[in-house]
């Protein structure tokens, strides 16, 4: 009875004991299955950022195409009021007022009293002919120009769309002006004209109210 008993209680301290440690041992196998599973997400992870990083990095590269071009560009100086970074900050005649190869085209607008009608205006195009484009005009022919107000207003406001014009539009448009007229551009890249005669040799150039093509001659409305 005695030995019984005994067979018994070892039967049931075995089965106990196996009860005990087999949730352990399949504890311990899924938690192996689990850390391989979180390496294997974490890889997953790793991976997706970072094949994710490089299409980030392809689609920022193009942005330097948004920004301004032209040979001209590498006259503009590199600090202060009269960079990119400052006519940014500044309404268009205020900032062509920093541009040393637009000082001809400031007196003239000055002269037709436009700096406010400019600054003021909201989100345009203007066409701006550098020094060298007004000197392509005889000066006797600029100088007649340049005292008669209606004249002039006319010839400048012909250098301002009510809009503003991206690259990708100049490609082949045709623009209503301030001056009641029309602009006609056509290019790709970095070469474009404007009229068919006009080169933009800075284009693209942001201030706080306008977008800037600098071109080499002046434009005339018909």
């Amino acid at each position: 009875m005695n030995t019984l008993n005994t067979l018994r209680f070892r039967r049931t301290a075995l089965a106990v004991a196996t009860a005990a440690v087999l949730p352990f041992a399949l504890a311990a196998c899924s938690d192996s299955g689990s850390g391989s599973g979180k390496d294997s997400a974490a890889g997953a992870a790793a991976a997706a950022s970072a094949g994710a990083s490089s299409p980030d990095a392809d689609a920022s590269a193009p942005m330097t195409s948004d920004g301004p071009f032209g040979a001209a560009c590498a006259g503009v100086p590199k600090e202060g009021a009269g960079s990119f970074d400052g006519m940014a900050k500044d309404p268009v005649a205020t900032a062509a007022s920093n541009n040393p190869a637009l000082s001809t085209l400031v007196a003239a607008v000055k002269q037709a009293g436009l700096v406010d009608t400019l600054n003021n205006a909201k989100d345009i195009t203007v066409f701006a002919p550098t020094n060298d484009a007004f000197a392509k005009i005889p000066k006797a022919d600029l100088d007649k120009v340049l005292a008669d107000k209606a004249t002039l207003t006319k010839i400048l406001t012909y250098h301002v769309v009510g809009e503003k014009l991206t690259p990708k539009q100049l490609e082949n448009g045709s623009f209503a002006t301030l001056e009641t007229g029309k602009v006609t551009t056509a290019g790709s890249g970095e070469s474009y004209k404007v009229n068919g005669t006009s080169n933009v040799v800075c284009g693209n150039v942001p201030t706080a109210n306008a977008t800037v093509y600098i071109v080499d001659t002046v434009l005339m409305p018909k």
